[in-house]
């Protein structure tokens, strides 16, 4: 299976070979700071993934960095431990094939908005909703 898409002025193109993970939204602080709201993403093996064009990376934390393109500043990578690299949903391509399968860092979330579906949630991390590949 492959998986493509990129930034919003196109500078940046990725791909990806094989599963992509469910789509967990994050709603941590720095997630929240990042995006402007909580983010969607999913994620897959990093050495499946190429890109195509410059990525800026940030480093938001001592475990994890953040890629967005230096153009139109498009947010479109975490990267932190672990084998996968994080693929920020909306930037896929359509048809994306993936869903949205849970919550994390729920107790951070913004005071402005409510999680009213029925998916898995949790206060903090939680490796059940993160990890899974499908």
């Amino acid at each position: 299976m492959t998986s493509r898409g990129g930034c919003l002025c196109g500078a940046v193109r990725y791909e990806t070979e094989g599963p992509l993970r469910p789509v967990v939204a994050c709603h941590c602080t720095q997630c929240r700071k990042t995006s402007g709201h909580h983010v969607a993403a999913t994620s897959t093996p990093r050495d499946g993934v190429k890109i195509e064009g410059r990525v800026q990376w940030y480093q938001s934390s001592p475990e994890a960095r953040r890629g967005f393109c230096p153009v139109c500043g498009s947010n479109l990578f975490w990267d932190g431990p672990g084998s996968d690299l994080a693929i920020f949903a909306g930037t896929l391509d359509a048809p994306s094939g993936v869903r949205l399968e849970g919550h994390i860092f729920c107790a951070d979330k913004g005071d402005y908005y409510d999680i009213d579906d029925d998916l898995p949630k949790a206060d903090g991390d939680h490796p059940d909703i993160t990890t899974q590949v499908l």
